[in-house]
Order: C-alpha cells, then structure tokens, then sequence
C-alpha cells in the first residue's frame, strides 16, 4: 500500500521514496570505526594529502569549500587566514569553535580515547592544505615549530 491513499485520505509515504531521500541527504550509515576524525589515533603518516582525506575532508570536503548542515564548516579554499601557518597550528593543537583539538595536551575523547595528531602530522597537514586549494602560500612550517606552539613558546 506504498504510495496509496488510506481511508482518511492521507497518502502513506513510500518507504523505498523515504530511504534514498535520506541517504542523499544524511549519506549512507558509517560505522564509528570507519570515521576519520575517530580514527585519527590510528594513523601512520605524516602525508598531509592522507592525512586531509582521512579526517579533515569529512567536515571540509574534498575540494575544501567547506559546508553548512549542523554546523557550519569553513571553506579552506582560497583562505587569506592561512597566511599565517601558526594560526593553522593553533587551530589544529587547541581547537577552534566547532573545531576539535587534534593536540594531544587539548582533545577530548568522546566515548573511548581522544583523537591526536602528532606534530609531525599537523605541520604536513598544514603544509598541504596552505599549497593546495587555491592557496599558495610556500613558507613551510616545521614540526619544531608545531611542538613549540603546543609548549607556549613563540
């Protein structure tokens, strides 16, 4: 009786309408263990590419033009706030609003351990992102240079 009308002259939704409907917008079901931000813990690679992919691009998206829905995500794309690699650091140490904080002195686990970045995996995340995306901005940052940001020096 998909599709047809009842007796009170309402039309019964049509589930199969319903489920791809849904899957469009939410996006078909992920596992916790399959999601890049619970699964930064168990990365291996300073590769700032594999690094955005498996976590950030989730939340940014996969060109980096960022996305509204339950929050609003920022565009990376084009960004004149990379300019400074130590802002990008800070953000990425100590969160940033709806941001999480990728530093191991600053995450928060929810519901098992927190999800960390090693300071070698946020400068080659950085380093991507700011030569990526419409972003051309060449002066590297160190994994010396995150570690100092995480301690307070400057």
């Amino acid at each position: 009786m998909n599709g047809r009308a009842c007796s009170s002259g309402w039309r019964r939704p049509n589930v199969a309408l319903w489920t791809a409907l849904a899957i469009t917008v939410v996006g078909p079901a992920v596992r916790a263990d399959d999601a890049g931000i619970l699964n930064a813990a168990q990365l291996d690679t300073t590769d700032g590419q594999q690094i955005y992919e498996a976590i950030c691009q989730g939340c940014h998206m996969s060109a980096a033009q960022g996305a509204v829905g339950a929050a609003q995500y920022p565009a990376l794309a084009n960004d004149p706030t990379l300019a400074s690699r130590q802002y990008m650091a800070l953000t990425l140490l100590m969160g940033r609003r709806n941001m999480p904080a990728f530093g191991a002195k600053h995450a928060i686990g929810f519901g098992g351990p927190p999800a960390t970045l090693t300071e070698e995996q946020i400068a080659g995340v950085i380093n991507y992102v700011r030569s990526h995306f419409g972003n051309h901005y060449t002066d590297l940052i160190s994994s010396a240079e995150v570690r100092a940001l995480d301690q307070g020096e400057r």
